[in-house]
């Protein structure tokens, strides 16, 4: 069962209780990511997320890394486009310990200068790294190409020029702005100790500061492209379409079509693609669902000359989708395959956690499992191809690294 808190100063705490376990994990989750930055700061959220981990009033780096070695603990954080978070996972014994750690990270990380200069070589390395990956930077460039016009498309890692540039004082005026109050999430599931409430009261209660009120514009699906030539030996591509949004009602039609369509080894793409013809290794779809937007894209990899065959393929079938929609033995088969993707994803204290602080931040809601299994099942073949045709009429967007650049007629001439 869910419990969800409203402390004294009106920060959010959301716990589920797993008796049968002796872990238990722990995330605080913070509503801003790289949807919040602009060009002339891109990049500063992942890095302030590293800078957390570099010392505070009381811990150095080192001794950050050797409390949670001493516990047989585990800590870690990440960026996404709408939030970050902080997560450790200890016995149920050790609680307190992680949250002393995380809350004394959260409120008196001290950005040394020093420490600042080091982390951008870490950071910037990480840049160049996704940079020689062309299968990872391939998506980037896709919502750059989707969202041109919003901050939402701008890369989580930002870029060198932009990460040579940020001060101390840059930090510390982000973390003022955005680390509040309203934008703050405790999650921790797992064997929670009954004066869980207390605890986390004990540790945050002083948290004061609110975020100041502003008006932002919405993104905008756009059909745009973006395109990096580079030496590879296959070219990597993608073709995104608009999405839907975390909560909109026909959320579970679109990702039971998206397993249909590239979401397994047994859908469409994969089949047709790999299977059939053995024209790319890798061919699959994803869709991801953001507080007011979302997008449907296709990823794969393949040999420079057989883009415009992949593509082709791609494309009738996505036209074919739009026609005649699934077929009942695939609603049925997809059906069980998110019910059971839904139950094996949940068995971990990390899992839940990771559930609880993304749909507080993202969806505003928290359905049980039986209530989610229950939209499941409502799913049908007249909901699925709403979503369909509601999708892919669209213009897409593409995105591609390759060592020879030229848009495919098929993604040109799209209708």
């Amino acid at each position: 069962m869910i419990f969800k808190k409203e402390l004294s100063n009106g920060l959010r705490l959301l716990y589920e209780q797993v008796p049968s376990v002796r872990s238990v994990a722990i995330g605080i989750w913070i509503g801003t990511g790289s949807k919040n930055e602009g060009k002339a700061n891109n990049g500063i959220s992942h890095f302030v997320e590293h800078m957390l981990f570099k010392g505070t009033t009381k811990y150095s780096a080192k001794a950050i890394a050797e409390v949670f070695d001493r516990i047989g603990g585990h800590i870690n954080a990440f960026t996404s486009k709408e939030y970050t978070c902080y997560h450790a996972k200890v016995l149920d014994e050790h609680i307190e310990i992680a949250l002393d750690l995380l809350s004394d990270m959260f409120f008196n990380s001290i950005f040394d200068p020093g420490e600042i200069e080091k982390e951008k070589n870490v950071v910037i390395e990480e840049i160049k790294m996704s940079m020689d990956t062309p299968d990872d930077l391939v998506h980037d460039l896709l919502a750059q190409s989707s969202f041109a016009e919003h901050s939402i498309g701008l890369p989580i890692l930002g870029s060198e020029e932009v990460l040579r540039r940020l001060t101390q004082k840059d930090l510390t005026q982000y973390v003022h702005d955005y680390y509040t109050v309203d934008k703050t999430v405790i999650a921790i599931a797992g064997h929670v100790p009954d004066n869980v409430v207390e605890l986390v009261e004990k540790r945050f209660s002083s948290f004061k500061r609110l975020t100041k009120a502003t008006k932002e514009a919405n993104p905008v699906f756009t059909n745009g492209t973006a395109l990096i030539e580079k030496p590879t030996e296959q070219a990597h591509f993608c073709i995104g379409f608009p999405g839907l949004l975390a909560n909109h009602p026909d959320i579970y039609s679109l990702i039971l079509l998206n397993n249909v369509l590239g979401g397994s080894m047994s859908s469409r793409l994969f089949q047709e693609i790999r299977e059939e013809r053995g024209l790319a290794y890798s061919v699959f779809s994803y869709h991801t669902s953001y507080t007011e937007t979302g997008m449907l894209a296709i990823y794969a990899g393949c040999a420079p000359e057989q883009v415009n065959e992949v593509t082709r393929l791609i494309t009738e079938m996505l036209r074919d989708f739009r026609k005649n929609g699934i077929t009942k033995e695939e609603l049925k088969k997809g059906r069980e395959q998110l019910k059971g993707n839904l139950v094996l994803g949940l068995e971990s204290t990390n899992s839940l956690m990771s559930r609880l602080g993304r749909n507080e931040l993202i969806a505003g809601e928290h359905l049980s499992l039986e209530e989610v299994l229950a939209k499941i099942e409502q799913v049908t073949l007249e909901s699925v191809q709403r979503v369909n045709e509601q999708i892919f009429t669209a213009k897409p967007s593409f995105a591609m690294v390759a060592p020879d650049i030229q848009i495919p007629d098929s993604i040109a001439h799209y209708e």
